[in-house]
C-alpha cells in the first residue's frame, strides 16, 4: 500500500510561525519606506510650485494694480485652470507653470481650496489687509481680499500630512525665499482635516498672528509652537 505523502500540522505551524516573523520585519520597513517617500514628494513639490511662483510673478500677468510689477498667484492661476487676475484681459496662463493636478482643489469645506498628491495636503496663503493670511484657492474665489501690493512680494505654502503617521510624519511650507523649512510637530501634529496648519504657523514668535509677512520660523519656534527646521 502506498503512503500518501504531505505536511503535518507542526511543519504548517512553523511555515506560519516563519512568515508572520517576515511580515512583522517587512511590514513596518514598508511602511517607514512609503512614508519618506511621500515627504520627499512633498519637499519636491513644495520646491516645483515656489519655482513655478517665481515664474509666474517674474511675468507680470497678474498685475491688478497696474503698476507694472506681477504678484503671486494661486493654484489655479499657476496650473492654467482660471483667467489670471489682471487689469485687462490676459486669459489663462498659456503655458501653464504648474502641473495640471493643481487645478481643481478640493471644494469640500474640511479641506476647502486645499490639493492633495501623494499622501499630503497643500494650501497657498497669499497676504490681505496687513499681510493677514488668504488661503487663495478657497471656493468661491475671492480675490478682492487679497492685497496686490504685499502680493507682489508675499506667499506662503503649506504640505502637512492627509493621515499623520500613516500617509506622513513631518510638516512643510515654503515661502518667497525659496527655502523649504520643516516641523516634526512635536508641540501640535497636523493631522488631514483634523487639524491643519494656520496661516502663521511657521513664522517667528514675534510676528503679527495671522500674517504671513513676518520672518520663517528657522531653527526656532514658530507661532504653533512647534520648532522649524529648515530643508537641505
Amino acid at each position: 500500500m502506498r503512503k500518501e505523502a504531505g505536511f503535518t500540522l507542526i511543519e504548517l505551524m512553523i511555515v506560519v510561525a516563519i512568515i508572520a516573523i517576515i511580515a512583522a520585519i517587512a511590514i513596518p520597513n514598508l511602511l517607514s519606506a512609503r512614508l519618506n517617500a511621500n515627504e520627499t514628494a512633498a519637499i519636491a513639490t513644495l520646491r516645483n510650485i515656489s519655482s513655478a511662483q517665481a515664474q509666474f510673478q517674474a511675468t507680470a500677468k497678474a498685475d491688478t494694480d497696474a503698476d507694472g510689477t506681477g504678484a503671486f498667484g494661486c493654484f489655479q492661476e499657476l496650473s492654467g485652470a482660471i483667467d489670471v487676475r489682471a487689469d485687462g484681459v490676459v486669459g489663462t496662463l498659456n503655458p501653464p507653470v504648474l502641473s495640471g493636478a493643481f487645478r481643481t482643489p478640493s471644494t469640500d469645506p474640511a479641506s476647502d481650496g486645499w490639493v492633495s498628491r501623494s499622501g499630503y495636503f497643500f494650501a497657498i496663503y497669499l497676504p490681505g489687509a496687513g499681510g493677514l493670511g488668504v488661503l487663495a484657492d478657497s471656493d468661491p474665489l475671492d480675490f478682492t481680499t487679497v492685497d496686490e501690493d504685499l502680493a507682489e512680494t508675499t506667499w506662503c505654502c503649506y504640505a502637512w500630512p492627509v493621515n499623520y503617521g500613516n500617509s506622513g510624519n513631518r510638516t512643510f511650507m515654503v515661502n518667497q525665499t525659496g527655502d523649504v523649512v520643516t516641523t516634526e510637530n512635536n508641540a501640535a501634529p497636523y493631522d488631514g482635516t483634523t487639524s491643519a496648519p494656520a496661516c502663521d504657523a511657521g513664522f517667528q514668535v514675534g510676528s503679527d498672528a495671522g500674517t504671513i509677512t513676518g520672518l520663517t520660523a528657522v531653527g526656532v519656534a514658530g507661532l504653533d509652537g512647534n520648532t522649524w527646521r529648515q530643508v537641505n
